[in-house]
């Protein structure tokens, strides 16, 4: 199988070009590949394949081998790849995804993808459709009993659902104590991603996330996308400028445009190596 290695802010994948590659265990290989001492190491695996309905679809496995429905960064990357190898030949692209189709503005410097701009649609604050258990209509700043705490989360969804904590200290978090008790809560019936931010200024907040599926990551873009959302809300930061959101791995630009009620994220895409790997043993 060749892939290519990439990363958006330190968020890596190995992609696959499935319209040259066919890969029939895609949960069995996202495994194996993303094991950082047998395998290649990555936080999973992204299969580029053809599309009826765009310029081609992104299939995304968590390095658990189960299927995600979306990842910011990854579509980055996903847009690098399919304009770096041919598959496209145009800076405005469209990308089929298990949250439905995203729209992507490419920024071309010596020939190659250097940063993308994704409108990642329109988020979505109804509590049955995140989904989180509540008796209110949205979730914004209510109060969650984790394991006899309290902590106060304001939950979106960007595709995929997320919950959102405010916390003084960021970086003095243990995520691995906390963050499985977040992503198994009864109240998350599809499990989900938690974001730990910390308010820097009205411009700016600095995140960590638990990511469903696959632990802490450098960094979530459908994660900052929802930071940004779920800050405005609760009147954290200034709604009427871009927001940068500061991960462990880089910064990503997000901008939520209330009259269009749509999010555009914008942030770096990078490849960091091709390679060939012989998947025989798993019957591929």
């Amino acid at each position: 199988m060749k892939f290519t290695k990439m990363q958006g802010i330190g968020n890596d994948y190995v992609y696959v070009n499935c319209f040259e590659e066919t890969i029939a265990d895609p949960s069995a290989v996202a495994r194996f590949v993303s094991d950082r001492h047998f395998g290649i190491g990555s936080d999973g695996l992204i299969l580029v394949k053809p599309s009826d309905v765009a310029d081609c679809e992104m299939d995304m496995y968590n390095l658990d081998g189960s299927q995600g429905a979306m990842c910011g960064n990854g579509i980055r990357c996903v847009a690098k790849f399919a304009y770096d190898h041919g598959i496209v030949h145009k800076k405005n692209i469209t990308v089929n995804t298990k949250s439905g189709i995203k729209y992507l503005d490419l920024d071309i410097k010596d020939g190659k993808v250097s940063s993308v701009k994704v409108n990642m649609g329109s988020p979505i604050l109804t509590a049955k459709m995140i989904p989180v258990v509540s008796d209110k209509e949205q979730v914004i700043n209510q109060p969650l009993d984790v394991n006899g705490t309290i902590w106060n989360i304001t939950a979106v969804s960007m595709g995929n659902p997320h919950a959102i904590i405010y916390v003084d200290d960021v970086d003095s978090l243990d995520l691995e104590k906390i963050g499985p008790s977040f992503e198994n809560h009864v109240c998350f019936p599809d499990r989900v991603n938690t974001e730990f931010v910390q308010v820097i200024d009205r411009h700016t907040v600095k995140m960590r996330v638990w990511e469903r599926g696959s632990g802490e990551t450098l960094a979530c873009g459908t994660g900052a996308c929802a930071v940004t959302v779920a800050s405005i809300l609760n009147d954290k930061v200034d709604g009427s400028k871009p927001v940068t959101v500061q991960l462990l791995g880089g910064n990503l630009n997000i901008s939520w445009e209330r009259d269009e009620n749509l999010v555009y994220m914008t942030g770096p895409a990078t490849t960091v190596f091709d390679g060939e790997i012989d998947l025989g043993f798993l019957g591929e």
